[in-house]
């Protein structure tokens, strides 16, 4: 556990780091733990330090908690070696004890508790401002900590006690003043959805260059469309999103890779991403959440590319990424492969950019020509997830910085494909509206023509009838299926504020999922091939397949998956985190 931050001192640690932060002054300070918005608070300038405070609380690990969130879905599993792990989460047998929970929680107020600080202080401030720069600024500082917080809400809400938490609307100054009962979860809702809507109006459509990260109205359109998706109130969603398309001036980028690695951060697809950098602070630690690093990259690569393989795509979705079908007609599938020879691609480029395959001859791994070439695929692992990684820039994740296993990939929170397919999820009002599917398909399609694979429905319809398309003709439920099975998933996997967690849980699939997948089986095969010196090598059960393409081939009992897990996980109890027992111990207010 890298920390458990009491809530009753969050306050104080973050308003004196908020201080440190602002002045170079620190140690003449008479007491920064005697600091208060009174005091410290004296005009537009110190709103916007305190604004880079609650900014640099977002940027927190804690709050996205990336590896712990997808290891609660269905498209991963924890590394280090099949078929057995003790990991809770993949298991689905935390409890409010865990150190995810009590990690996310934190995270989340103490950037609540920093958003306050400065709207508490912007309300106080405004009336003394006489300067026209000075008002329009505070006012813009002001909208940005209420879309702040009103997103800190929003994932609470959707991720903690079915949505019921305790509310903090102003800023505690005294112990009892952290001793706040439960909201109910309508109350949370309707209070976040008040912070995107009194900021939208006051926010930019873009920032300047060196602006970058900073909230836009475009990014509050998308988590307000979001927000009425995830709660089935399908008009809205769909009125917002459009807004989101339509209004924004958001394009999807040539290439899917554009959206996971350092290359075209901000990107015209990019709606919000927090950023990062390889610069160190130091007299901190290289984990400390203040550091203005990442450690993604060596989550999920494995131990010669410099990573610790912690957290690994589950066997379906390797097998839905192997079989998604390439546009025929689209001249993106046929390319010069690592011998140098030209030839079709086996794998789509949406497969190739998000995991690294040992078989993939067009793709290259850490500077080597392909994955096969620069990693042993040892253990029984058949694929590697490529998103977040350095693999394009360095031969191993160690080099990225001068300490230790720090990554400065932005992490990129929302972006246009995700909006497209929850626009098209709107359409089809779930899988209820027939009327919807023209649409929808339409969005999904445009996904999936920027990856140059097969497009949805009858051959020569749509907006691209030229391309291959699968001659499916579609009803409400079956793409809403297919969202659910194999777009959404592929397209977002390991990306976002718990993106597949969450849709597992609102789509109410989590159990029956479980227990269909831990009745697959798969096992993998050899490969050999010619390295770049011209020597033969082998990867060792590196192709992973279906045991049903070969019934006579034995089961292997190293790939099965989500057993333990479809038994163990019971909706009531494991579809939310818990509340943290570090909150029950210290708020008597519970």
């Amino acid at each position: 556990m890298k920390k458990i931050i009491n809530t009753k001192i969050t306050v104080i640690l973050a308003l004196a780091i908020l201080i440190a932060g602002c002045s170079n002054d620190f140690l003449d300070q008479k007491n920064p733990n005697e600091t208060t918005t009174d005091t410290f608070w004296r005009d537009a300038n110190d709103l916007s330090f305190g604004l880079v405070a609650v900014y640099n609380a977002f940027k927190d690990q804690d709050i996205m908690l990336l590896r712990e969130e997808t290891y609660r879905s269905d498209i991963s599993w924890p590394g280090f070696g099949r078929p057995t792990t003790d990991n809770v989460y993949y298991l689905q047998t935390f409890n409010n004890s865990a150190s995810a929970p009590n990690l996310k929680w934190a995270a989340l107020y103490t950037g609540i508790f920093r958003a306050n600080q400065v709207i508490k202080a912007y309300e106080r401030i405004a009336p003394t401002l006489t300067r026209e720069a000075d008002i329009a600024n505070a006012k813009l500082y002001n909208a940005e900590a209420r879309a702040l917080r009103g997103l800190f809400y929003f994932y609470l809400y959707t991720s903690f006690n079915n949505g019921s938490v305790p509310l903090f609307d102003f800023v505690p100054l005294a112990g009892k003043d952290f001793q706040q009962p439960l909201s109910p979860a309508e109350t949370i809702k309707d209070f976040y959805i008040k912070d995107f809507e009194f900021a939208l109006p006051l926010l930019p459509k873009t920032w300047t260059a060196t602006n970058k990260g900073r909230m836009t109205a475009g990014a509050v359109t998308a988590l307000l469309g979001q927000s009425y998706l995830y709660e089935k109130n399908y008009p809205k969603a769909t009125e917002l999103l459009k807004k989101v398309i339509t209004d924004f001036g958001y394009t999807l980028t040539a290439d899917i890779g554009s959206n996971f690695t350092t290359r075209d951060e901000h990107n015209s697809e990019s709606i919000l991403e927090i950023n990062y950098s390889v610069d160190f602070k130091s007299g901190i630690g290289v984990n400390d959440a203040q550091q203005v690093s990442n450690s993604l990259g060596s989550l999920m690569t494995p131990a010669p590319v410099g990573g610790f393989r912690s957290l690994l795509p589950s066997s379906w979705l390797v097998m839905e990424y192997k079989n998604e079908k390439p546009d025929v007609t689209d001249p993106r599938n046929v390319a010069v492969a690592a011998d140098g020879t030209t030839k079709v691609r086996k794998y789509s480029l949406r497969a190739s950019q998000s995991l690294a395959l040992v078989d993939d001859e067009f793709t290259p791994y850490y500077q080597r020509p392909t994955a096969g070439e620069a990693t042993i695929f040892n253990s029984n692992e058949t694929a590697y997830f490529r998103k977040y990684s350095n693999w394009d820039i360095v031969s191993n994740e160690k080099l990225v910085a001068s300490s230790f296993y720090r990554s400065g990939i932005n992490y990129r929170v929302l972006r246009l494909a995700d909006v497209y397919l929850m626009y098209a999820e709107a359409l089809i009002a779930g899988g209820t509206n027939n009327a919807g599917v023209e649409e929808a398909l339409l969005y999904i399609n445009k996904v999936r023509r920027r990856s140059a694979v097969q497009l949805l429905g009858p051959i020569g319809s749509g907006e691209f009838p030229s391309n291959d398309h699968n001659d499916i003709t579609y009803t409400a439920q079956t793409l809403m299926n297919h969202l659910m099975y194999v777009e959404r998933p592929l397209e977002l996997a390991f990306e976002g504020h718990a993106i597949r967690t969450i849709d597992m849980r609102r789509w109410g699939i989590a159990k029956t999922r479980f227990q269909e997948l831990a009745t697959r089986r798969y096992y993998a095969t050899h490969y050999t091939f010619k390295n770049s010196t011209g020597a033969n090598v082998t990867r060792w059960t590196s192709v992973l397949h279906n045991a049903s393409e070969s019934p006579t081939t034995p089961i292997d009992p190293n790939f099965s998956e989500f057993g333990n897990t479809a038994v163990n996980f019971n909706p009531a109890v494991h579809s939310y985190w818990p509340l943290p027992n570090t909150e029950l111990a210290s708020n008597s207010g519970l």
